[in-house]
């Protein structure tokens, strides 16, 4: 290789006379404008008619104000493939972006497969989230101002369609969720109630707090009674023997009482038969009690979150809000020639430099 033919003149034109010449030439004579149509939307959670009631909430969890795996779920919607399809039969995207027979770099070929199809979409759509406000940005470029704007509008409508059928999607099963739950509340409601009926057969007491608490006043009354008898006893042995008649009457009123007592306290404390222990029976029955009275509220609970998910089903539960609309762009942001030029010139001043260093290098060593 003669490298004394590499003048630095020749360098010049060969690494940044040449490559500048074909960059003007293109940008300027054959760089086919690009418009973007801009706009900005987010998702809106609809409020909610029925009362904040807890274990309805848990039940009808997933139906709350729009999540940011919801927001990423419409991003990749908005570059599917399904969506392409859809444009594309609706707005003729091929046709569009094949249009510009020129312009090699920035039209779609026509030979182009779905898969380099969608990814020159997606090149020239791009959806972006705002981590802080969630919201999304559409911004989407078209060879003409009209049509850049006429694509936006299409995929905010689509955008608009996909999330009502995500969110009555969600709505629908969270309704066979709750229509599960409302059929194994009522078996559980009605076990319970056959518990305390079959409680109620088997011991012979509607109620038996009301029944332990008839026989505590019973019990106090007894032995307020038979307080009451000891000490008329006391007296009469003041003046009568204990073999008179009063005497005795009272000692056997009494004597009848303390066995009634007893008969009273047995019942009460279990230290009789099994069958008669009123505190015994009152616990067994206020836990029966608060079962029959937890699955009627766990019914009632899923009364509400079925009804509340009935109606999410057929309303618009959540909505594509647009904050900006799409944009009619006046202007043309693409190609951005002098950037693009100056990066160009950049580059090339780089890759001469270089080409220098390297002819140096060769140079010194060849000496």
């Amino acid at each position: 290789m003669d490298l004394k033919a590499l003048t630095p003149w020749r360098l010049k034109l060969v690494i940044i006379g040449v490559p500048m010449l074909l960059a003007t030439v293109y940008l300027t004579l054959i760089a086919a404008d690009r418009y973007v149509s801009e706009s900005v939307v987010a998702l809106q959670q609809s409020s909610n008619p029925l009362p904040d009631i807890g274990g309805a909430a848990l039940l009808l969890s997933g139906l709350g104000a729009p999540s940011r795996e919801e927001t990423m779920f419409l991003r990749d919607y908005m570059q599917s493939l399904g969506l392409l399809k859809s444009l594309d039969a609706e707005l003729g995207l091929r046709k569009h972006f094949e249009s510009e027979k020129l312009d090699l770099l920035a039209r779609l070929w026509g030979s182009s497969s779905q898969e380099r199809f969608l990814n020159y979409f997606r090149d020239r759509v791009t959806v972006t989230v705002d981590d802080v406000s969630s919201t999304l940005t559409v911004r989407v470029q078209g060879f003409d101002a009209a049509f850049a704007q006429r694509l936006n509008l299409a995929i905010l409508k689509a955008g608009e369609r996909f999330v009502n059928e995500m969110s009555h999607s969600l709505a629908r099963e969270k309704l066979r969720f709750s229509e599960q739950e409302i059929a194994r509340a009522r078996d559980g409601l009605q076990r319970a109630k056959a518990e305390v009926l079959a409680f109620q057969s088997k011991n012979g007491f509607l109620n038996p707090l009301v029944q332990a608490q008839a026989s505590s006043v019973l019990a106090a009354q007894l032995q307020a009674s038979i307080s009451t008898a000891q000490a008329d006893l006391r007296g009469l042995r003041t003046f009568q023997t204990d073999d008179s008649f009063a005497v005795k009457a009272l000692q056997a009123q009494i004597k009848a009482a303390q066995t009634q007592l007893e008969l009273e306290k047995a019942r009460a404390t279990g230290s009789g038969d099994k069958q008669d222990h009123l505190g015994a029976m009152a616990l067994e029955f206020e836990g029966l009690r608060m079962k029959s009275e937890f699955a009627l509220d766990a019914y009632k609970v899923a009364l509400l979150a079925e009804e509340g998910a009935r109606m999410d089903s057929t309303r618009k539960v959540k909505s594509l809000v647009v904050i900006d609309p799409a944009s009619l762009p006046e202007t043309a942001e693409y190609p951005r020639r002098l950037y693009d030029l100056a990066t160009v010139l950049v580059v090339c001043l780089l890759l001469y430099g270089a080409a220098r260093l390297i002819i140096a290098t060769i140079r010194e060593h060849q000496d």
